[in-house]
C-alpha cells in the first residue's frame, strides 16, 4: 500500500520536522517485519524531507556472511560504496564503535572512504536489533561542510531506535 508522504510545515524547526518525520517513519512501518522495508521507507522519507542538504541517505547493514563488514542496503542518492569493512571510514568507526560520528569535515576524518567526492561532511548512527546488536548504520552526506550538528544527531538516533522496535 502506498503512503503520502509529509513535506515541511512553514516555520517548522529541525527538531519539529525529525519528530514529525519520525512519527510518520513509525505509523508505516508499524508491524512491517522487514528490516529492509523499515530501512527503505527512512532513507526515503529522510531524503525528501531533507534534500538536498541530505546528498546521500541510507543504511549499511551488518553482513551475516562476513561479519565484520558492511554491505549497501536501502538508499538515496548516488551509488555508494559496496561493502565497507569495520573499523574503515566513518561507517565503519560507527560500526566498530557503536557510537553516532558526527563529522563536519571528512576531509579531517583519518582514513575516510569518498564513496562520492561531494561529500564534506557525514554523520553515521548505529542501528541495533532487538537483542542490542549492530544490525546496520544509518549514513547520511551532505556536500555542504559543518551540516550536522547535535540536533541532527538526536533526531536521527531517534529515528534509528523506531527502527528498532517497530
Amino acid at each position: 500500500m502506498a503512503e503520502e508522504m509529509s513535506t515541511a510545515v512553514e516555520g517548522e524547526t529541525k527538531a519539529e520536522a525529525y519528530v514529525r518525520i519520525g512519527k510518520e517513519i513509525a505509523a508505516i512501518v508499524a508491524g512491517e517485519t522487514s528490516r529492509t522495508a523499515r530501512y527503505a521507507t527512512a532513507a526515503c522519507l529522510l531524503a525528501h524531507n531533507f534534500g538536498p542538504r541530505f546528498f546521500w541517505t541510507g543504511f549499511y547493514v551488518v553482513d551475516p556472511q562476513k561479519p565484520q563488514e558492511l554491505v549497501v542496503g536501502p538508499y538515496q542518492g548516488t551509488l555508494g560504496c559496496l561493502r565497507i569493512p569495520f573499523g574503515r571510514g566513518v561507517c565503519g568507526a560507527a560500526a566498530q564503535s557503536g557510537e553516532t560520528q558526527l563529522v563536519r569535515d571528512v576531509e579531517a576524518f583519518p582514513g575516510h572512504i569518498a564513496c562520492d567526492s561531494r561529500s564534506r561532511s557525514e554523520i553515521v548512527v548505529p542501528v541495533l536489533d532487538a537483542e542490542g546488536a549492530l544490525a546496520a548504520v544509518l549514513d547520511v552526506d551532505s556536500a555542504e561542510l559543518d551540516a550536522f550538528d547535535a540536533e541532527d544527531q538526536a533526531g536521527l538516533e531517534a529515528i534509528c531506535k523506531i527502527l528498532l522496535t517497530a
